[in-house]
Formats: structure tokens, C-alpha cells, sequence
């Protein structure tokens, strides 16, 4: 890895875990309650969290997405899962684990394990599953944003030869998936 690489990495992870202990300062210091309104039934989740001493769900998975843009420049590697080349489940699960969130290591797995939502529903750090006309998955990517033209924009390690990388979905053969209660 190039000494700029490097650095770009540092700075991203310094980055990150400024974001994070701020936050954490900031939801512990305003008394953040479980019971606060999380929707959809998830206050026994949250509940679960905030008794683990971890931030709210929503909050890891949007810290997830902060990592894998963490890893934009790194190659891909079939099988990989990490820290420095990546595969597309790979980078997922790399990603969700050190957020503390549990994924599979396929993406077919991945699928099976989250809640199955509508797309316009996709928040940050939210899973996108590309499906061959059968609905097989094959690829996962991690939900970064709308863009202007309302076109996904997502982070992934998509093929031998490429990188981590942001880039818009190219196709409506895609599913939504969330880890959110």
C-alpha cells in the first residue's frame, strides 16, 4: 500500500473514531433513552443495545457505511473479507462486525439474515442485493445516498480487478435489505 494510501486510511479512521466517541459522549451525557421513539417495534432492540452498552442500531449501521468508505481504494479478492482487499460480502460483513453488528459471509446468506424493505425505505449503511432473473444473489452492496437523479449511490467491491468504490446502481434487479428492527 502506498505511503498515500496510508494516510488517507489513518485519516479516515481518525475520522471515524472522533465521529464515534463524540457520539457516544453525546448520547450518554443526554440520558438517551431506549424507550425514545425508535418505530417499528424496536424498542426491546434498542433496549437490548443501550443494556450492552452499545448505540442505537440505526446509528451502527450508518457507522458501518463510514467504514467501508474507509476502505474505498483497496482491491478486490475473491474470498477476502479484509482489512486490505475485499471481496463484496466481505467487504459488508468487515464492515457490519467492526460497527458490532453480526452479517453472514455470503451475500446470499446476508439476504436470508436482514428484514426485506421497500427500496425508497433504504437508509445509510443499508444492504442492496443484486439478483439474476431466477431472484439468485449474487452481489451485495452497502446504501450510501439518493443522488440528485434519485439514482442509488452505493459502495462495493464489485469484480477481479477493481476497488472498493463508490458508484451508481446500474440495474433494477436489485433487493433492499435492513438490519433495523
Amino acid at each position: 500500500m502506498s505511503a498515500r494510501a496510508t494516510w488517507r486510511r489513518l485519516r479516515a479512521l481518525f475520522t471515524l473514531t472522533l465521529i464515534a466517541l463524540v457520539a457516544s459522549t453525546f448520547l450518554f451525557a443526554s440520558g438517551a433513552s431506549a424507550a425514545g421513539p425508535a418505530g417499528n417495534g424496536s424498542a426491546e432492540a434498542a433496549q437490548q443495545s443501550q443494556q450492552a452498552g452499545l448505540p442505537p442500531i440505526e446509528q451502527r449501521i450508518s457507522q458501518a457505511a463510514n467504514i467501508a468508505v474507509a476502505q474505498i481504494g483497496d482491491p478486490y479478492r475473491y474470498g477476502a473479507a479484509g482489512p486490505n482487499a475485499f471481496d463484496c460480502s466481505g467487504l459488508s460483513m468487515f464492515s457490519y462486525i467492526h460497527a458490532r453488528l453480526h452479517l453472514p459471509r455470503t451475500s446470499a446468506q446476508q439476504y436470508a439474515s436482514v428484514r426485506h424493505i421497500l427500496k425508497p425505505n433504504l437508509r445509510r449503511g443499508d444492504l442492496l442485493f443484486f439478483h439474476d432473473g431466477s431472484g439468485h444473489v449474487y452481489h451485495v452492496g452497502m446504501f450510501l445516498y439518493w443522488n440528485a437523479r434519485h439514482q442509488a449511490v452505493i459502495i462495493h467491491a464489485p469484480y477481479p480487478g477493481t476497488r472498493v468504490h463508490r458508484e451508481v446502481v446500474w440495474t433494477d434487479s436489485w433487493y433492499a435489505g435492513t438490519r433495523r428492527p
